[in-house]
């Protein structure tokens, strides 16, 4: 299993070296007072130590860890049966001198620095009293004490250290080989489907008629399609998070403009994909009741404490009460799939538009704590696309909409159009 199986074969290395020193003791003392008590309880040591390498192998979860502290512990405090009375006041190393030390190691790995440590106090409780500290005698040495709290807290938190790098590198693996992969499938497409798209797309607005129509969605799908394998693998979506901004960015085409900051805007996935799907209704309406050269624009920013997508197009406008007079119609675009979906994430929607001027959707959702800040010093977007004639949409650089310069202004000094509004 990697660097964690390292640490569980050097336990097992422990164990037996600790019994060995353990039977050297007990033989080098003539077995103690009681020799064959000492003998059965080095046994039971030898015993526990094979089972407990094995067992560790196959299945390392709570119940494995108490019963290895419950048998360490009953070995060490029957180590005075076999030793006598006197051995433990007079600094007699008992029975299981330091092998009591293996179920502090286990739970340090297993479960780092804390586990360690309250194995580690455990056992080191049960060998004071061995040693004698049964009226709290200070003079009674704890030095060994001290040591297996020192390891279990050292052990525990170099294991935790080690596993987080491991993941850690495992990811850069993965998103290294994802990386590879993903440069070869754009090679492969560019040379081929983006070829395509491009011809159909130059000799269907040579031809005109029909012919154009063809030739501006497959505009629209060699632009979508550059910007799919153009865009980087998030390393947030391991944490159960997703850049919105990723999911924005598929909106992108000829006729729409999205703007997204160079860092992520982190939302947890089920959230993000509603808030893409508002998006996404937004533009469909302005494809419906703009006509299909309808130009949009699609902000996204963040604060922090929320995120705030919004979509602005240069159609017509919406008149006064149309948008109510649409609800109580039964026509529920704007009410359930832009309202209704962000209403369920906690978040508002503000409508308002200009008759000639064109509409605006704001859809602000609560962000996903400390993790969705996006570390603004000042906004830093990428505005417009390349396409494929290689011209650049009126989005790009200095020729940016004026809603996009405006909401570069804190939202405080911001002038948004109200006249028709409609809130979520």
């Amino acid at each position: 299993m990697g660097i964690e199986g390292s640490f569980w074969r050097a336990i097992a290395v422990y164990r037996v070296a600790s019994l060995a020193y353990a039977a050297l003791l007990l033989a080098s003392a003539g077995g103690y007072q009681r020799p064959i008590l000492g003998w059965l309880i080095l046994g039971v040591m030898a015993l526990w130590t094979a089972g407990a390498t094995f067992a560790y192998r196959i299945a390392r979860g709570r119940a494995l860890l108490l019963i290895d502290l419950l048998v360490t512990m009953g070995c060490l405090l029957a180590s005075p049966y076999a030793q006598g009375p006197e051995a433990g006041p007079a600094g007699v190393m008992p029975v299981t001198a330091t092998w009591i030390g293996g179920p502090v190691l286990a739970w340090a790995v297993h479960g780092g620095r804390r586990a360690g440590i309250v194995a580690a106090v455990a056992l080191s409780a049960a060998d004071l009293w061995v040693r004698g500290l049964r009226g709290f005698d200070l003079f009674v040495p704890i030095n060994g004490s001290v040591l297996l709290i020192l390891a279990g807290a050292v052990v525990g938190h170099v294991a935790r250290l080690t596993k987080r790098a491991e993941e850690r590198m495992q990811r850069a693996v993965e998103m290294e080989a994802a990386g590879r992969e993903r440069e070869r499938l754009a090679r492969g497409i560019h040379d081929s489907v983006l070829q395509v798209l491009a011809l159909v797309q130059r000799r269907g607005l040579e031809i005109g008629g029909e012919a154009a129509e063809l030739g501006r969605l497959a505009g629209e799908q060699e632009a979508a399609l550059r910007e799919l394998i153009r865009a980087e693998p998030s390393t947030a979506e391991n944490a159960g998070l997703t850049d919105v901004g990723t999911l924005l960015r598929r909106f992108g085409s000829t006729t729409v403009t999205v703007s997204t900051p160079a860092t992520p805007l982190l939302l947890p996935a089920g959230p993000a994909g509603e808030v893409a799907a508002a998006v996404g209704a937004a533009l469909d309406n302005v494809r419906r009741h703009c006509g299909e050269g309808a130009r949009a624009w699609v902000l996204a920013e963040g604060d922090g404490e929320s995120v705030t997508v919004t979509v602005r197009d240069d159609g017509p406008g919406i008149p006064d009460g149309r948008l109510a007079e649409a609800e109580a119609d039964g026509r529920l675009g704007v009410a359930q799939s832009i309202r209704g979906r962000i209403a369920t994430l906690g978040g508002t929607v503000a409508v308002g538009s200009v008759p000639g001027q064109g509409t605006e959707v704001e859809m602000t959702v609560p962000a996903a704590g400390p993790a969705a800040s996006t570390g603004f010093g000042g906004p830093s977007y990428s505005y417009g696309r390349e396409r494929s004639s290689g011209e650049r949409s009126p989005g790009d650089g200095g020729g940016r909409p004026s809603d996009v310069a405006r909401r570069h202004r804190p939202r405080s000094q911001r002038g948004r159009m109200r006249r028709g509004g409609d809130h979520g």
